[in-house]
């Protein structure tokens, strides 16, 4: 009966510890069938997804930020925080040892006034173990590799926000480019119209209403390159401190026209779950909650700790050295708290049911990106082609009218409508094309990049 009351008592014990609930219904969530926009695809996304676009410096650009990017560096860093921190928690389940040498010297007098030197030690070996019986330092074990995990997703997740933004940030730089080579273009034009006014107005053929006009035309193109100029600074600024280094000048490739189209990976809403680092990050943050939630419920339940000693003491007022040794063991039970484990209990269930509706959430904004995206992608084709037929009956708009001008049917500010027509037009074209293949990129980062084998 002695030797069945510890036993006893522990259930008794662990039968006062509260009921895990299950996770809320309302966090779990189906993927859809099928997307909303259907595109043509050609199957997965490769791991070098930016080699798409055809462009080896933006391949190179989007490399040199993976490797030196300072954010992705700190997120590699906090990923080692956590792994010691699991290491620590992994310890928790081993015993500990330890060992002590005390010593000591003393000079002393005896009864008969006579002095007397003596020294004396105690080496001891200590042992302790904690019997995980009821599973709190596995359950704080289990949390810690859940949030080591987590946080790997997370520097993941990072990376390819990195490489997105350094493929996006050289698309936008080879689109300003374009933009100044268009205005320069059109500056040169509109200085041989000055040179063409100024002469036909000293001559005494038109008057200096147009010769005004043309110039006033001119200087508004010519204020326009020195803004795409510093916004190219900006772009190569910005650059520069994606891949980690100081301001400089950013490399290019291919010009703007020669960027490839890349095809619309062929990836069913079914694996988009599998595929994303936030959604992995969300549900590994998932599982450290229900870890730290049995933790928990575990300190409701008796601690056993066992603990073992041996060594000797040592001393010149001995003869021989005097083996020591010692076994024990204790049991620990909460009776009352006052409601502080309870409290600690119904925070960590609350904190479990957080992070299920935050996995709902992040599943839920992935599907909508990647539906954004492929919607994007679907009108900006359309919108490009109405643009190119709106630049066709542009450009007849501003040969008719340069033709009626030369004829003497109408005035010359016709023809300068038309041109502005024109550049606006043009200056469309590429801010479209730049949207165009900016979204491919987002879409790759929507569909979370590309896997290992693909």
């Amino acid at each position: 009966m002695r030797a069945a009351a510890p036993i006893l008592l522990l259930a008794l014990l662990a039968g006062g510890a509260p009921t895990i609930s299950p996770r809320p219904e309302a966090s779990q969530v189906a993927p859809p069938a099928a997307w909303r926009t259907v595109l043509a695809s050609d199957g997965p996304i490769e791991r070098q997804w930016w080699a798409r676009f055809g462009d080896p410096q933006l391949s190179a650009l989007v490399e040199q930020a993976r490797a030196n990017n300072s954010d992705l560096a700190i997120a590699a860093a906090r990923v080692a925080e956590a792994r010691a921190q699991e290491r620590v928690a992994r310890s928790l389940l081993l015993p500990t040892l330890s060992a002590s040498a005390p010593g000591a010297e003393a000079r002393s007098v005896n009864a008969f006034g006579q002095p007397s030197e003596s020294f004396s030690a105690q080496p001891t070996f200590q042992a302790a173990y904690e019997v995980d019986l009821f599973g709190a330092n596995a359950a704080r074990r289990d949390a810690a590799r859940a949030s080591a995990a987590a946080l790997a997703a997370a520097h993941e997740s990072a990376t390819l926000s990195v490489s997105a933004a350094a493929a996006s940030g050289y698309i936008a730089l080879l689109a300003l480019d374009e933009r100044r080579e268009l205005l320069k273009e059109t500056l040169a034009q509109r200085s041989e119209a000055l040179r063409i006014a100024r002469d036909r107005a000293e001559a005494g053929y038109t008057s200096q209403l147009e010769l005004r006009q043309s110039e006033a035309e001119y200087r508004a193109t010519e204020q326009q390159i020195p803004a795409i100029e510093a916004a190219i600074k900006r772009q190569e600024n910005a650059l520069s401190l994606l891949v980690g280094d100081t301001p400089h000048a950013v490399a290019r490739g291919a010009n703007f026209d020669a960027l490839l189209t890349p095809a619309v990976p062929g990836v069913l809403p079914s694996e988009l779950v599998r595929r994303r680092p936030d959604i992995a990050q969300a549900e590994f943050s998932l599982a450290a909650t229900d870890a730290n939630l049995r933790a928990a419920r575990a300190q409701f339940l008796p601690q056993i700790r066992l603990q073992a000693s041996a060594g000797a003491t040592i001393s010149s007022l001995l003869n021989d050295p005097i083996s020591i040794w010692s076994i024990g063991g204790s049991i620990l039970a909460p009776i009352f708290s006052g409601g502080r484990l309870e409290g600690q209990f119904d925070a960590a269930t609350a904190q479990r049911d957080q992070a299920a509706f935050a996995y709902r959430k992040t599943v839920l904004t992935a599907f909508r990106e990647v539906e954004d995206q492929l919607a994007l992608i679907d009108r900006l084709g359309a919108q490009e082609q109405a643009l190119l037929a709106q630049r066709t009956a542009v450009a007849d708009v501003l040969r008719h009218a340069t033709n009626r001008y030369r004829a003497g049917y109408s005035p010359y500010l016709e023809q300068i409508d038309a041109q502005r027509a024109l550049l606006s037009v043009d200056l469309a074209l590429i801010q479209l094309r730049a949207d165009r293949l900016t979204a491919y990129v987002s879409l790759y980062q929507a569909l979370g990049g590309g896997v290992d084998g693909a």
